[in-house]
């Protein structure tokens, strides 16, 4: 029986995945085919069809995984308990394990800082200390760094005011303050971290936070100030005047919080007041019990002061410096008690935490806001966020078909024979997926579950990686225009015409996208 056994001739190897449009067109070409028919079938939902980017992803993730000949188990896993996984399921719990913590911490945080008035404290300080001429630099570090802990469009609705007075009080265009704030807050957004697009790449491509944030800067930096440059530029020469209904607005809710402060001042006569509801903007400050009290004396009430800007330095500088420290005692230091205390302190759920308790105190409860209000501000923030993590997890569920179907294979095989080095080809495809259906979010994630196979083998450095994501992030930004709406939030808030936005804030973006890339491809060469 042994010998009949051993004569037996070992069964052919059958492909793994042979169903779907593979019966059709078999080998490389087949799944080149479901590759480029699922990305295609993805822009036409989401430019034409309008449909929602998280179903789009998901809809398209599942037919390319049934065109390649996937298999129903395979996708979903089944029933009952078996060890067959769902390829959908570990795909978005693979990625939203990582992300879902940073990107709600860092919510949360943006929120207290915006809600507690440190914008407002930043710029008004930025701009005593850089007088009248330079205020546009003022603006554009008040972008920078308030962009940070904060999503773009946020940003724009809590800084737009400062760029009103300060155009207003020049009489100049509104162009010379918009858009250094705007590329300040584009850069973070794209290239620094809590910010979705490159936590999420980093967690597609496994790289450590800490590489991700030095290499947002060095790239980010330089690419911010090749946009500043074009943003006095076009300021000088295209006159957009101030939006006076937006002015008008502004005036109207700063009347009404005095009055209502004067109201309740008057009301209460420096008694206890019972019935508040401990906002963060009122006389009300908390006890700590989360009860409410009246500060004593006129103009005595923390909550009206704004936050130093020393206070807004620490809280947005603590967490970067911590996640930074832990990544490089990995290479400086040999293992060690120490070094594991500044690992633990610096991962970035852990910064993120203590930079969010100290906002909860230093901006909240020190400065007179009750329990009940720092619940309130981070709840509200958090509602926002659902959208985000679901098109993040729909990415990381496309990157898991493409990978398991065998299509990242034969991209990552066509690809190499281009001869075009990776981080090249993942700021073309990026750029692409930007102009074609405009989400920056969709653009990272999908590009990322593109071009991490093509990287898988090649034993890069976490450096070398966290640059090919400067590159995807870089060309999720390039020339926003109509289908973004990031266009029509400049165009509308800021009063500028179709015409002049694509004038001004298509080609700052498209100026920050291409300098970004520019630095990453020649550092790539280097590291």
């Amino acid at each position: 029986m042994s010998s009949l056994l051993a004569a037996t001739p070992p069964a052919p190897e059958i492909p793994p995945h042979t169903g779907g449009l593979l019966l059709l067109i078999d080998g490389t070409a087949g799944l080149l085919t479901v590759a480029a028919l699922g990305i295609v079938l993805l822009l036409v939902l989401i430019i034409r069809v309008r449909l929602q980017p998280f179903v789009a992803l998901l809809a398209v993730s599942i037919a390319v995984g049934l065109s390649a000949g996937l298999s129903v188990t395979e996708l979903f896993g089944t029933v009952q308990r078996s060890t067959a996984v769902s390829m959908i399921e570990t795909g978005m719990g693979g990625i939203l394990g990582h992300v879902t913590i940073i990107i709600g911490l860092g919510t949360m945080l943006g929120a207290i800082l915006e809600v507690s008035g440190g914008a407002e404290a930043l710029s008004a300080r930025l701009l005593n200390l850089f007088g009248e001429k330079r205020a546009p630099l003022a603006m554009g570090l008040t972008g920078l760094i308030f962009g940070i802990p904060v999503f773009f469009d946020v940003g724009i609705f809590v800084l737009a005011p400062i760029v009103y007075a300060a155009a207003k009080r020049s009489g100049k265009s509104i162009l010379l303050y918009a858009m250094p704030l705007l590329a300040g807050l584009s850069m973070t957004h794209a290239f620094l971290p809590p910010h979705p697009g490159p936590v999420a790449a980093a967690g597609l491509f496994k790289v450590d936070l800490g590489w991700v944030i030095l290499m947002g800067v060095v790239v980010g930096i330089p690419a911010v100030l090749a946009a500043w440059a074009y943003a006095a530029w076009i300021g000088k020469r295209l006159f957009v005047p101030v939006p006076q209904d937006m002015v008008e607005a502004a005036d109207e809710a700063k009347a009404a919080v005095a009055a209502e402060r004067a109201a309740r001042r008057a009301a209460v006569g420096g008694a206890t007041d019972g019935s508040g509801s401990g906002t963060a903007t009122g006389k009300i400050t908390g006890t700590g019990s989360g009860s409410v009290a009246v500060a004593d004396g006129p103009g005595g009430d923390p909550a009206e002061q704004p936050p130093s800007l020393s206070t807004v330095f620490l809280i947005i500088g603590t967490p970067l410096l911590l996640i930074l420290a832990a990544t490089f005692s990995s290479i400086a230091l040999d293992p060690s008690t120490f070094r594991s205390v500044i690992e633990f302190f610096g991962h970035p759920f852990v910064a993120l935490t203590i930079a969010l308790l100290m906002a909860y105190y230093l901006l909240g409860i020190r400065r007179g806001w009750s329990r009940k209000s720092l619940e309130t501000v981070s709840t509200a923030s958090l509602k926002p966020v659902g959208n985000i993590l679901l098109v993040v997890g729909a990415g990381g569920v496309f990157g898991a078909v493409l990978k398991g179907s065998g299509i990242a294979d034969a991209l990552a095989d066509t690809f190499n024979d281009v001869g075009l080095p990776i981080i090249v080809l993942a700021w073309l495809i990026s750029v692409v997926l930007r102009v074609a259906q405009g989400s920056a979010t969709v653009a990272i994630v999908t590009t990322a579950g593109i071009v991490v196979p093509l990287v898988e083998g090649q034993d890069l450095s976490q450096a070398h990686l966290a640059l090919i994501i400067m590159a995807i992030s870089a060309g999720s930004i390039f020339a926003s225009h109509v289908n973004d709406g990031g266009f029509w939030i400049v165009a509308k808030y800021f009063g500028i015409s179709e015409r002049d936005t694509l004038k001004s804030w298509t080609v700052l973006e498209t100026v920050l996208s291409v300098a970004g890339f520019a630095v990453a491809a020649l550092l790539s060469v280097f590291i």
